[in-house]
């Protein structure tokens, strides 16, 4: 069994929280956490009517001192973490670099860049305490240079946020330079595309969560002599 931390799933019916659900059936420690303290119980009621262990912390990634607290009472509860995932993100910032707001593009690198090195940094002192210790970022295609659906370069999905896409891609830049920093301590570091995905549940564009999750959940569930400071889609190396 794992404890398993994933931020940004705090909401039924995105990756994050369809992520949790598919480790904890597996029988791992979920952590779930979000800025909305108040749907933790909703969401903790039905994860524990499937049997799940599952606990709620409240973290704003773009709160240091909020996300050094969460450390701490994680720290006080559990003593270590196995998984970090990273999926807290905004998809905002427009497909103009003339137009674009930039007080927006700042609330879009704080969460999605910032936001995600502060947690790290915050319980990279819990994850060096497991056995097997795991950190995946949650990126996408619209990170990529050479994605032919995403990427910066070929990319044919018309309108696509190009501010997250450059925030992305930081982050696929800071995956490989946490893989290099953290090989010492023997945590694999890889960031993932879970494709477009249906969080709605509408049906009309992308493709279920359940699916997505698993891209995720490939990552989170490395061997020791797994890959690390890579980019992946369904367990398939990205080029980017």
């Amino acid at each position: 069994m794992s404890i398993v931390l994933i931020t940004g799933s705090g909401r039924k019916g995105g990756i994050g929280f369809e992520t949790a659900r598919q480790l904890g059936r597996m029988g791992n420690q979920v952590i779930i956490s979000g800025r909305k303290p108040e749907r933790a119980d909703a969401l903790l009621k039905e994860l524990h009517g499937e049997g799940i262990d599952a606990s709620f912390t409240a973290i704003d990634l773009t709160d240091d001192g909020n996300v050094e607290d969460a450390a701490a009472a994680i720290e006080k509860q559990y003593g270590k973490i196995d998984i970090l995932i990273n999926d807290a993100a905004l998809m905002q910032a427009g497909a103009s670099v003339e137009e674009q707001d930039l007080d927006e593009l700042r609330r879009v690198f704080d969460t999605n860049v910032v936001g995600a090195w502060s947690v790290t940094q915050k319980f990279l002192p819990l994850l060096k305490k497991s056995e097997h210790p795991r950190i995946v970022n949650v990126s996408s295609g619209a990170g990529s240079f050479e994605d032919p659906q995403y990427g910066l370069l070929h990319g044919t999905v018309v309108r696509m946020p190009m501010g997250y896409g450059i925030s992305k891609l930081a982050l696929n830049g800071l995956t490989v330079k946490m893989a290099k920093e953290f090989a010492p301590y023997r945590i694999l570091v890889n960031s993932v595309c879970p494709d477009t995905t249906d969080s709605f549940g509408s049906g009309m564009w992308g493709r279920p969560v359940e699916v997505s999750a698993k891209s995720v959940i490939w990552a989170a569930l490395l061997p020791d002599d797994g890959p690390t400071g890579g980019f992946f889609r369904d367990g398939e190396r990205l080029p980017w």
